[in-house]
């Protein structure tokens, strides 16, 4: 028989701190260092219990959310297990994409957990050192309190695995300032600490060797029953171990991107990117990606930006949530998956082959959505929050 996991195993390590007066600190860590805390089914069940747990207990001040390990906080989604429902789903023959149900629980999940951050009615101080890309964006940009490092390193990369900046990428992204959203979508272009704050995605640098010393200064404060109060003392403590951040390449290329842009189609866009002759090493990382990438990936990323303009945090979810499905069920993502990490031959065969080929028809069959509003599996999303202060 074998022995139940150690307490050191589970996918996600929780943690109750007192502070100074008897108010606790909820603390959640993802613990899955090998494979750089890529979010998992069951880190998101846990996560997601534990968030409604703590949101409900009157002594939890506020909550905490870091990564195990030294390289990353969390790399993104754990595709594995993705590419294996989707091998399984497409050798069933299945044409109905409700079908794929670990793809369909997963993607459930993991979005009613980025949502239940963004909405969330305490303070939520998210610790994004090293890698986060993908889904830890996705579980990073709501936190009320975002800290990255000198070692943070963000991106969102799903145009190289044939899928699309999910995980509400299509609300955040075009929250970027001028057109950057657009061009970290098409190219995949790593962001710095000062970069993912100027993003948006991001609040405050802090050194990482003052982790310690921040934690300490949480267990420190009296902390009351006033979440507007504790969200205010959290940003005041965070500030005083606060660091400047050199500026990124992101920023330094702004009107640059700006320009690159700004066509009135996704084609114009990318000719107008792999055209450009530049000496600068992150531009020409950003070309080489966006050439090597999915063409429908890049046709998606563009479709919807553009179906979330106006749109409510709640509906984004629903409809990337449709297309994540179709994405799974007969787009490039497992292609793309057995390139990097199955096969590794990183030579994917993307269908759609051309960007000419990946038309706006062709992205509108990934919006169609097998049910009704009322039974998406999503239709109760944001029931019981407003969204007002997430414009």
């Amino acid at each position: 028989m074998s022995s139940a996991p150690s307490m050191d195993e589970a996918p996600v390590l929780f943690e109750e701190r007192s502070a100074a007066n008897g108010m606790r600190i909820g603390i959640a860590t993802l613990n899955a260092p090998r494979t750089l805390n890529g979010f998992s089914l069951p880190m998101a069940h846990l996560l997601l219990e534990r968030l409604q747990a703590w949101a409900d207990d009157a002594g939890i001040a506020l909550v905490v959310l870091q990564g195990a390990g030294e390289k990353a906080f969390c790399a993104g989604g754990d595709l594995h297990s993705l590419y294996k429902s989707m091998q399984a789903y497409r050798a069933d023959g299945s044409t109905d994409v409700r079908d794929n149900a670990y793809a369909a629980e997963f993607f459930d999940v993991e979005y009613r957990v980025d949502y239940a951050i963004h909405t969330y009615p305490k303070p939520i101080l998210c610790w994004g050192h090293g890698i986060v890309m993908g889904g830890g964006i996705g579980l990073m940009s709501g936190a009320s309190h975002r800290v990255v490092s000198e070692r943070s390193k963000l991106a969102f990369p799903e145009i190289t695995v044939g899928l699309f900046p999910d995980v509400g990428g299509s609300w955040l992204l075009p929250r970027v300032p001028g057109k950057g959203g657009l061009f970290l979508a098409l190219t995949g272009a790593t962001l710095n600490a000062g970069d993912a704050i100027y993003a948006g995605l991001a609040d405050i640098h802090i050194a990482e060797a003052n982790r310690p010393a921040v934690f300490d200064a949480l267990a420190g404060v009296h902390w009351s029953d006033d979440a507007q109060r504790n969200h205010a003392q959290l940003s005041t403590l965070l500030q005083q171990h606060a660091s400047d951040a050199a500026t990124g390449p992101l920023l330094r290329n702004a009107a640059s991107i700006d320009a690159l842009c700004e066509g009135a189609d996704v084609a114009d866009v990318v000719a107008a990117i792999s055209a450009l002759k530049t000496e600068d090493p992150w531009l020409q990382t950003a070309q080489a990606t966006l050439a090597a990438g999915a063409p429908g990936s890049a046709r998606l990323a563009w479709e919807l930006q553009k179906r979330a303009e106006g749109a409510l945090l709640a509906d984004v979810y629903r409809f990337e949530y449709v297309a994540a499905l179709h994405s799974a069920a007969h787009g490039d993502f497992a292609e793309g998956i057995r390139a990097l990490l199955i096969d590794k031959d990183r030579s994917p065969k993307w269908q759609p082959a051309t960007l000419a080929e990946a038309t706006p028809a062709w992205a509108q069959t990934f919006f169609v959505s097998p049910w009704d509003d009322a039974a998406h599996p999503l239709a109760d999303l944001g029931a019981t929050v407003t969204e007002r202060s997430l414009a």
